[in-house]
């Protein structure tokens, strides 16, 4: 009955108790000088402010859709803007439940006030995560991740108080747990120099994450504004009214570091807040939502307006109107439409919020933001020169650290007002499903799905061949080197994207070189290429593995090889393509459709033996896809176009149609819910689904 029986001091040791014996300091706080600061200069100061700003450049270099289950990642709308308050992932290649993840931190306000800054974490991890469709507050846990500077005067009071704040008093309150974390308890270093001693430290730092199942992902709230032009954006301040500047963003770039801080002041309003913008999302009343955060009301206005390109009218009616601003008390901006104002303001009656939502601003059809108080215009600039203020710091760190002209190509689109976005065109009717009567009969054809060391891309790969009617195999390529595991018995061959080998012999070289370098192997692969009644789809990695195949692939003459990206740098983007016309059997009936797909690779660029052998390609219609801008303009334009590939071209096919290497991802974007934006009329499937039908 009790084959382990121990005491976990005998598990774990008897280690003897920390005890630490603290003297209590007051935290003075120097009053606020941030009145009377130019308004239009602290617009820009904000927006440019680091913790504030764009942040592309991290973003884009990080593979955000491996495994195909991600539905919404931090880029948000038709022009993938990195505004997402929340990360939302499918729980499975068929369901619509899933997953949330956001984030919440607020180190600086523990200068002032270590307890606040806890709290104030806490409390953005939640506002953020509201933007997915949880079911109930209680539902959420978060991960905590402390970080100090034990032993420097001060420091550890200022842990006590704030694990005290958070863990025993606004956690209970809430009704979350923190089942897990971590900490760093060594923020500090000391060192002599020229005989006097010096002292570094960190003031405390909670990282918060929140997570959460989430009941739909399709239902997930994002700051695009929705361009409605009797529509409102309202403000939930939180806050109710206190508007404090200290440890704000407007403190920082100003070196003023007066004044209170913001604060949780009542948890009972935040768990009301939750529930009321989840009753608002189930009933579709909220058009866009973004919390309040770094960089008050004025940064949280701009970056949905970023998002959804299109021009504001801010009018906060207030008295002291950069406290109003800038001041980054919890709560958030939501876009009601006016015809749903009312059924919107009694929800907010229902949870006692009403008194704490205010009208700040309209959309406008000048592509200004415009910045009035009490009617009188304050400050207006165009929403294009704003984002570029906003995105510039983003611009010169991918400047300095990447191509500088492909990053001033990017920078540049941002002034483009005319500029539509993402916007597909699909040639065939997305609803037919061409395979049904296949499915129905109960035979799968069986496909192998390759995999070499590193392959990542697998598992998708295979949930969108058996949605088209196939039985995916996996097929690991030691299998086939040892002789395990033939081709024989396949229809279809698949090589998955990821990093084979690391490309550590350039792109896909490795994994082509095991197959070319050993006679088994070569052999199987020519006799399968060879073959009449088969197919082979190769995607990524896979598709620079394929083109260095040609060799033993008929109909692969003047085939490209796939070469670094002219960024130098790993790209992660949707990008709009168009299917070409070309022999590919996986792209009948999608010819002239132009479609949003997921790019993720860091040698993606065509490279032709000479001019005359790109010619002979291309006249020879072997082009089955092209990257295009969003005026549907074969690109080589940068970041529509991710690699610089000469005409766009983002993949090969074989004379006969039966081989396929693209380096964009359908298997990715199979399923709508996929798509980080897509159009509201999608369904279930997305346009992709028809290549998969296309192999069955």
């Amino acid at each position: 009955d009790q084959p382990v029986r121990m005491q976990m001091s005998d598990l774990l040791g008897k280690p003897p108790q920390t005890r630490k014996q603290i003297v209590r300091e007051v935290r003075l706080q120097p009053s606020s000088q941030l009145d009377e600061v130019e308004l239009s200069d602290a617009c820009r100061r904000v927006l440019r402010f680091p913790t504030v700003a764009d942040k592309s450049f991290l973003i884009h270099i990080g593979d955000r859709t491996v495994g195909g289950l991600v539905a919404q990642d931090q880029l948000v709308g038709p022009w993938q803007v990195p505004v997402s308050d929340v990360g939302v992932t499918a729980r499975s290649f068929s369901a619509y439940a899933g997953e949330a993840m956001a984030m919440g931190e607020r180190t600086p306000v523990a200068i002032l006030d270590p307890a606040a800054s806890g709290r104030l974490a806490v409390g953005e991890a939640v506002t953020n995560i509201a933007a997915a469709r949880i079911d109930r507050l209680a539902d959420i846990r978060l991960s905590a991740n402390w970080m100090a500077a034990c032993g420097y005067p001060g420091e550890d009071q200022a842990l006590y108080d704030t694990v005290q704040a958070v863990g025993s008093e606004l956690c209970r309150e809430l009704g979350i747990a923190i089942p897990v974390g971590k900490d760093s308890l060594s923020m500090q270093t000391r060192w002599e120099d020229a005989g006097v001693s010096k002292n570094v430290y960190a003031p405390l730092s909670l990282i918060v994450s929140g997570f959460a199942p989430v009941l739909d992902v399709r239902k997930t709230l994002t700051p695009q504004l929705a361009r409605a032009n009797h529509s409102s954006l309202v403000l939930l301040d939180l806050g109710e009214g206190r508007n404090r500047l200290g440890a704000s963003c407007l403190s920082q770039v100003f070196e003023l570091p007066g004044g209170a801080p913001a604060d949780v002041t009542d948890a009972g309003r935040l768990r009301d807040f939750f529930a009321a913008i989840q009753t608002l999302n189930e009933a579709g009343l909220l058009l866009a939502y973004h919390d309040r955060s770094d960089g008050g009301a004025f940064a949280t206005l701009c970056e949905m307006s970023f998002a959804g390109r299109v021009g504001l009218d801010i009018d906060f009616h207030a008295t002291k109107l950069v406290a109003e601003l800038f001041s980054e008390e919890l709560g958030a901006v939501v876009q009601v439409a006016d015809s749903e104002r009312e059924q919107f303001d009694a929800v907010l009656e229902r949870f006692g919020l009403l008194a704490l939502a205010k009208t700040v601003a309209t959309l406008n059809s000048s592509n200004r933001i415009c910045l009035a108080n009490n009617g009188e215009r304050l400050f207006a600039e165009s929403r294009g020169e704003l984002q570029q203020t906003w995105a510039e710091v983003s611009y010169r760190m991918q400047a300095e650290r990447d191509n500088p002209a492909t990053a001033k190509q990017q920078f540049a689109d941002i002034l483009d007002d005319d500029d539509p976005g993402l916007n597909p065109s699909v040639t065939f009717d997305l609803a037919q499903d061409i395979v049904a009567p296949m499915i129905a009969t109960g035979v799968r054809p069986e496909v192998a799905i390759l995999r070499e060391q590193g392959v990542n891309s697998h598992n998708e790969m295979a949930a969108a061949f058996y949605r088209a009617g196939f039985n995916p195999v996996d097929v690991h390529m030691s299998d086939i080197l040892a002789g395990r595991r033939t081709l024989q018995s396949f229809k279809g061959a698949v090589a998955c994207g990821g990093f084979s080998f690391g490309d550590v012999l350039g792109a896909g070289g490795g994994w082509a070189k095991s197959v070319l370098f050993h006679s088994q192997a070569r052999d199987a692969f020519q006799a399968f290429f060879e073959r009449d009644d088969t197919f082979v789809l190769g995607v990524c990695n896979g598709c620079q593995m394929l083109a260095s195949l040609q060799d033993i692939i008929p109909g692969s003459d003047h085939w490209p090889r796939f070469v670094r990206n002219l960024s130098e740098q790993f790209e992660a983007r949707l990008n709009l393509v168009e299917v070409a016309d070309s022999p590919s059997v996986l792209l009948s009936g999608m010819s002239g459709a132009r479609l949003p797909i997921v790019s993720s690779h860091g040698e993606g660029r065509a490279e032709f033996t000479s001019d005359k052998s790109r010619k002979a390609f291309v006249s020879a219609g072997l082009v089955p896809l092209r990257y295009v801008d969003n005026y549907g303009n074969a690109t080589e334009k940068y970041p529509a176009n991710p690699n610089g590939s000469p005409e766009g071209i983002a993949g090969a096919c074989s004379a006969d149609g039966r081989v396929t290497m693209l380096m964009p991802h359908p298997e990715r974007a199979h399923r709508t819910v996929q798509h980080s934006w897509h159009p509201e009329e999608w369904g279930e499937d997305g346009p992709w689904m028809r290549m998969f039908r296309n192999a069955r």
